[in-house]
């Protein structure tokens, strides 16, 4: 009989969606060896077996962030922190915080900073570059709204990235002038001429971002993560700072490569060299392509079929490609055999994406079973939730979003249109693999107030936004692990807790599925992480105690 390496006892085992709970688990070699009652593993114990006591807690599978930014998540935690929830509520506060940055730069250099929420402030306005340049008349600064897709500049950056009064907005972007003045403010491919402009990070600035973060991403329960646009940043030197990391083997994280296809990206490079569908160099994956249709619902840019409610009335939102442009790279990148994971948002959007993806479609480059994913698929209408469920086509959504921008998008587009976006319960019905995920650095990493949304359909004001949407909590669990996987291709790998699975554990400090869903938002944390049975995470220091 195999000896069990580790066994865990004395709380409940969440295995998965179809197999329910067990009372113990062994790990043997890096893998699950079985899943049953305690006096089935206990069978499985030897002298050496080292024994975790759940104590009441819960063990799920490691959690899988299915669509967020690894790298630029690392290189963020040291960028000038924007974020509502630390205290930036106001424009004054945003202008302290970057000359409290400015005082430890040269002039010169570039000051950075991210996370602002407009819809925040007490202004309720984006900063303007005359409000920078008056904290930062010697450096330039480049401020991002929380999604991404929007950014403030001061007249320092716009000079160094070439933009002056005449410079027109490029295509599938925007430089904003107001009363025929230059605001600062950018939105799309438009911030491309800020990123060019500045100095890129180093090599070793790069692997230590990965690792960073990586370690963050442990300490929440992650196990599996996908980076959702390698090489947007530092081109290919990002490709090439996760190698180093991967061989080395300090790549904290199972990593699903998403390399950035854009017309500014490196897709092409990245396939000329070797990086396609299916290589592996250790913790690291690749498989997807990224290329973006659209914007955000909260910065307005999401393309859309009806206009937004606030601003401009005309405003349908932006998209970065032409149909024609965009069905071109989508045929593209699918022949070259790479996995689709395109951005779009808006149900406009959505329909350039999907009807691109179908046109691809060929007896020599079938789509099907090729596991192609719309990224957030937000605002989606019901013919084309059954388009693709009928071509194998996934949405990867953040229900996050839902949780920090929920009242946002009411503001913005209505009720009726916020209650329908990010339909989980009619992916999950439907039989599409919603996997869930944060999109940091958009969103916090913080999976609890991820379950607990996709569990309530609450704002974190705990407005309730399209209710009817709801999962229960197992099944909250299920799509941030199991169906992460399955986008991923690596659901015979990881994702539940049976036997021959790696064992990729994470032990809660609460039992999710027995306490008030309240509870959850803003109570539990990840005590315990295995990955491959090897403990990586131990908040308690609970296995060293044991040991001595």
């Amino acid at each position: 009989m195999t000896q069990a390496e580790t066994v865990l006892l004395n709380g409940r085992i969440f295995c998965g969606l179809a197999e329910g709970f067990a009372e113990a688990l062994a790990i043997g070699g890096g893998k699950v060896l079985a899943a049953g009652s305690a006096a089935e593993i206990a069978a499985l114990q030897g002298p050496d077996t080292q024994v975790v006591d759940l104590a009441g807690r819960v063990a799920i599978p490691g959690l899988n962030d299915a669509h967020m930014h690894l790298l630029p998540l690392g290189l963020a935690m040291s960028e000038v922190n924007l974020r509502p929830e630390e205290g930036v509520n106001s424009i004054e506060e945003v202008l302290r915080r970057i000359a409290v940055a400015v005082k430890g730069k040269k002039p010169g250099e570039w000051v950075t900073g991210r996370g602002y929420d407009h819809n925040e402030l007490t202004e309720a306005r984006h900063p303007t570059a005359e409000e920078l340049d008056r904290v930062s008349p010697d450096n330039p600064v480049y401020i991002k709204r929380t999604c991404g897709h929007v950014g403030v500049v001061n007249s320092r950056a716009m000079a160094a990235a070439g933009i002056g009064h005449n410079t027109p907005s490029p295509d599938g972007g925007l430089i904003e002038r107001r009363d025929n003045k230059l605001t600062g403010l950018l939105a799309e491919s438009a911030m491309r001429l800020i990123v060019q402009a500045m100095p890129r990070p180093s090599a070793a600035e790069l692997k230590a971002a990965i690792e960073k973060a990586g370690h963050y991403m442990l300490a929440q329960g992650f196990t599996s993560v996908m980076d959702a646009g390698v090489g947007m940043g530092a081109g290919m030197a990002e490709i090439e700072a996760y190698e180093e990391v991967a061989r080395a083997g300090t790549l904290p994280v199972r990593t699903w490569v998403c390399i950035y296809g854009n017309a500014d990206g490196i897709g092409d490079e990245a396939h000329a060299a070797g990086y396609r569908f299916g290589r592996e160099t250790g913790l690291l994956r690749y498989g997807a392509m990224k290329v973006f249709g659209d914007g955000s619902a909260g910065g307005l840019t999401a393309a859309m079929s009806e206009p937004y409610l606030v601003g401009d009335p005309d405003n349908r939102g932006i998209f970065i490609y032409s149909d024609a442009a965009m069905h071109g790279y989508l045929r593209h990148y699918h022949e070259l055999g790479y996995q689709l994971a395109i951005h779009a948002i808006g149900d406009a959007a959505i329909e350039q994406v999907l009807s691109g993806m179908e046109k691809a479609d060929s007896p020599e480059h079938p789509i099907k079973g090729r596991r192609h994913r719309i990224e957030h698929c937000g605002f989606l209408t019901d013919g084309q939730l059954a388009r693709m469920a009928a071509a194998g086509i996934d949405p990867v959504p953040q229900p996050a979003f839902i949780y920090e921008f929920g009242d946002l998008y009411v503001i913005n587009l209505g009720e009726e249109r916020a209650g329908a976006s990010y339909p989980m319960r009619k992916w999950l019905d439907g039989g599409l693999h919603a996997a869930a995920s944060s999109d940091a650095p958009v969103c916090a990493t913080d999976p609890f107030k991820n379950l607990f949304t996709m569990v309530t359909r609450q704002t974190k004001r705990h407005t309730e936004i399209g209710g009817a949407e709801s999962l229960s909590m197992e099944e909250a669990v299920h799509a941030y692990t199991l169906l992460g996987a399955y986008t991923q291709f690596a659901e015979d790998r990881v994702g539940r807790l049976v036997p021959g699975q790696l064992a990729d554990i994470a032990v809660l400090s609460h039992d999710i599925f027995a306490i008030p869903v309240g509870e959850v938002e803003n109570d539990v944390r990840c005590d315990l992480t295995l990955l491959g049975g090897a403990v990586v995470f131990d908040r308690h220091g609970q296995l060293a105690a044991a040991a001595q």
